[in-house]
C-alpha cells in the first residue's frame, strides 16, 4: 500500500512520504467518516470521508511532520495510537503541548530552523518555513503554523529532491522568502479547502492555491485538505481549473485516498549516479 519512494495520500492533510530509507507521516488525522473533529478555538466539524489507513496499517515511522496543532491535523486517534517515542517535527507551540501529552521525542522547529535525519549516506532535512493561518486579530487566536521544505539526498554530492508542504496557510508576504531561498521545488503539497472562521479565510481557497503555484513554481503539485470536513468549502475542482488557467506548467496530481504518487523518477533525475 505504501510503495518505496512515493507520496501516499491518506486523507485530509495526512500523507505518508517514503524517500529511500526514510518514512515520514504528515499531519496525522485518522478519524472515521461521521466522527466529529474539534479543530480548536470552539470550531467543530463532522468528517465526510474515510481515511485510507489507520496507524496500525503504517510501516515503522522515522518521524512525523506536523504543521500545527488543530484537531484535523493531530486528532485523538493519533494521540492514542502513535508511538510515544516517534520524533514529531512541529511548531514550538505544538511541541510544548505534545511533550506534556507524553510525546517525548517532539522537536520544535522555529521558522528557518532545520532537523536532519540520516541513514548511511542518505539524508532528509526538514526546514520550517513561513506560514500564517489568517490575518489580523484572528491570526493571534489561532495556533501558529509552519510550512516545511524537505530536501532528500540519497548520497553525498547528489542534488536534493525538494518538497514543499504548505501547512494551513493563506497567501502572505513572507511566502516570497521561501521562493528566494528555494527556487527549485519538485513537489508542492498544498493545503486547500477555503476554510473560513467568522467569514475570514484560514486555509487557501482555489484562487489562493493558484496564486501559490505562481509564487512557488513547483514542477508537480499534490492538493490535499480539500473535502474531508464540512468546513472545507472550496471545491478541489475549482483549484484544478485555476491551476490550469494560471500555471499550466505545473503537473497537478489529484490523488484518491490510498493512491500514491511515485517519486523514484524525480529522485533519479535529481541525483544521477
Amino acid at each position: 500500500m505504501f510503495p518505496a519512494d512515493s507520496l501516499t495520500f491518506i486523507g485530509t492533510a495526512t500523507t505518508l512520504i517514503r524517500l529511500g530509507p526514510f518514512t515520514v507521516l504528515t499531519d496525522p488525522n485518522f478519524l472515521h467518516r461521521g466522527q466529529w473533529s474539534h479543530f480548536g478555538q470552539g470550531l467543530v466539524s463532522r468528517r465526510r470521508t474515510e481515511p485510507a489507513a489507520q496507524v496500525a496499517d503504517l510501516p515503522p515511522l522515522d518521524g512525523v511532520v506536523l504543521s500545527h496543532l488543530h484537531g484535523d491535523h493531530f486528532d485523538r486517534i493519533a494521540r492514542r495510537d502513535l508511538p510515544a517515542d516517534v520524533p514529531i517535527l512541529t511548531t514550538e507551540h505544538a511541541a510544548t503541548r505534545l511533550s506534556k501529552k507524553g510525546f517525548g521525542a517532539t522537536i520544535a522547529l522555529p521558522t528557518w530552523h532545520s532537523e536532519t535525519l540520516a541513514d548511511g549516506d542518505a539524508t532528509l532535512t526538514v526546514t520550517a518555513v513561513p506560514a500564517r493561518h489568517s490575518r489580523g486579530p484572528l491570526d493571534r487566536i489561532l495556533p501558529p503554523v509552519m510550512g516545511s521544505i524537505w530536501e532528500y539526498t540519497p548520497h553525498p554530492g547528489a542534488a536534493a529532491l525538494r518538497l514543499y508542504v504548505s501547512g494551513d496557510t493563506i497567501i502572505h508576504d513572507e511566502l516570497s522568502q521561501i521562493r528566494r531561498r528555494y527556487p527549485d521545488i519538485d513537489v508542492a503539497v498544498l493545503h486547500l479547502g477555503g476554510t473560513r472562521v467568522l467569514g475570514v479565510l484560514v486555509s487557501m481557497d482555489d484562487r489562493q492555491g493558484g496564486h501559490m503555484l505562481e509564487l512557488m513554481n513547483p514542477t508537480h503539485v499534490v492538493p490535499v485538505h480539500f473535502d474531508d470536513y464540512g468546513k472545507f468549502t472550496s471545491p478541489v475542482s475549482n483549484f484544478l481549473a485555476e491551476a490550469a488557467r494560471r500555471h499550466p506548467a505545473t503537473d497537478v496530481r489529484l490523488l484518491a485516498r490510498g493512491e500514491s504518487f511515485p517519486l523514484a523518477n524525480l529522485i533519479s533525475a535529481r541525483a544521477p549516479g
